[in-house]
């Protein structure tokens, strides 16, 4: 780029920035901006913000555009409050009492433009992010059907060679393993892009799904051991896929990080206008630093004292997809962990779900928008 180009934005950027710094500023107001990082503004400087910030956004977007990265982006502010400070002491102006409070409000106003472009620009690369994440699960789909219904047909042709049988088999296996990693993937970022978590809630009782879920476990893993219990009333209008999946995906984390040792417990109660549902495992509790953001996506187990260990056919969007998951049904989860008592993770779902659908993931608006 060449210097004009350069400072395309800066003249907006310091017009709106002399307009912020003549504004009314109370100290309440100063100490509230400095706490949020510029976020908060009071309704007495609401326009002058606004306009610092919008000059700040289209900045980052350009910027962004013309595939400067965020460190590139940010020396700039950094030359812009460099040059201005610069030139005022370069001007020689005469003291004055009110200089400090300039130079405090010019900073202020500066470090406001430099939050709304940092967080601007993050925004927008995460959305890219996402949106190609999207893409790339929905396009994978197709290929792999393909590949599963071929192999499903090799051992219906003739009489193949049960080597060939096996091979097929193990095609299938995989390839189921793969659909699953893809639906985790979509549904990452179909909460993230703002579409929700797709539910369509119907009458249904847990009782049996859960029991269900219980003796597909045991089965599955015969060296652990599962009790499960019941008491109340488990009926209420849900997705009974959906909160399968969540169930599932929490039964499976047990097994993953409890103590093979101690039993793995199911537990539905159903009281009033609400059904919950808690596995509880035993086992090394959650270290209490990851504890706060343990239902983010991959984030347990990233420290060098528990390293990843994912499921086979996960990706690690296990607790993340089960909260959506509750969210989506208008209910919680939470989890409760210490090295006497055990991990305990419990859903809680109102009997009626109020279900708000969020826009398509790929639809054409939104992806011409970002």
């Amino acid at each position: 780029m060449g210097s004009l180009t350069l400072r395309d934005h800066a003249e907006r950027i310091l017009l709106a920035t002399v307009d912020d710094m003549q504004s009314v500023q109370t100290n309440t107001e100063r100490s509230a901006r400095s706490r949020s990082h510029g976020s908060e503004t009071s309704t007495t400087d609401t326009t002058k913000i606004s306009s610092l910030d919008e000059a700040s956004e289209a900045h980052a977007i350009d910027r962004l555009g013309s595939g400067f990265d965020l460190l590139e982006v940010v020396s700039e502010y950094r030359a812009l409050r460099a040059s201005v400070l610069r030139l005022w002491r370069d001007s020689e102006p005469d003291a004055d009492e009110r200089d400090v409070e300039d130079v405090t409000r010019f900073n202020e106003s500066l470090d406001q433009s430099i939050a709304k472009t940092v967080s601007s620009y993050t925004k927008r690369v995460d959305q890219s992010r996402d949106m190609f994440l999207a893409i790339l699960g929905h396009d994978l789909r197709n290929p792999l059907n393909s590949i599963a219904m071929s192999a499903s047909l090799i051992p219906r042709i003739g009489h193949p060679e049960p080597e060939a049988v096996s091979f097929a088999t193990q095609i299938c296996s995989n390839a189921v393993q793969m659909g699953r990693m893809i639906g985790d993937l979509l549904d990452y970022t179909r909460t993230r892009l703002g579409a929700g978590m797709p539910v369509e809630p119907a009458p249904m009782d847990l009782k049996p799904l859960c029991r269900g879920l219980f003796d597909e476990f045991r089965t599955a893993h015969p060296k652990c051991t599962f009790r499960f219990f019941s008491e109340g009333d488990g009926t209420g209008d849900w997705d009974a896929d959906r909160v399968r999946q969540a169930i599932s995906n929490l039964l499976g984390n047990a097994v993953q990080h409890g103590d093979a040792s101690a039993p793995i417990e199911l537990r539905l109660t159903g009281v009033d206008n609400e059904v919950s549902v808690a596995i509880h495992n035993g086992g090394s509790p959650i270290p209490p630093g990851e504890l706060a953001k343990i239902f983010d996506p991959l984030v347990r187990g990233s420290s060098g004292d528990h390293p990843v260990k994912n499921r086979p056919g996960s990706i690690g969007l296990g607790l993340y997809i089960a909260r959506e998951v509750a969210k989506s049904h208008g209910g919680s989860i939470e989890v409760v962990s210490t090295r006497d008592a055990g991990t305990n993770f419990t859903i809680r779902l109102p009997r009626q779900s109020s279900v708000s659908h969020g826009q398509p993931i790929l639809d054409t608006t939104k992806i011409q928008t970002m």
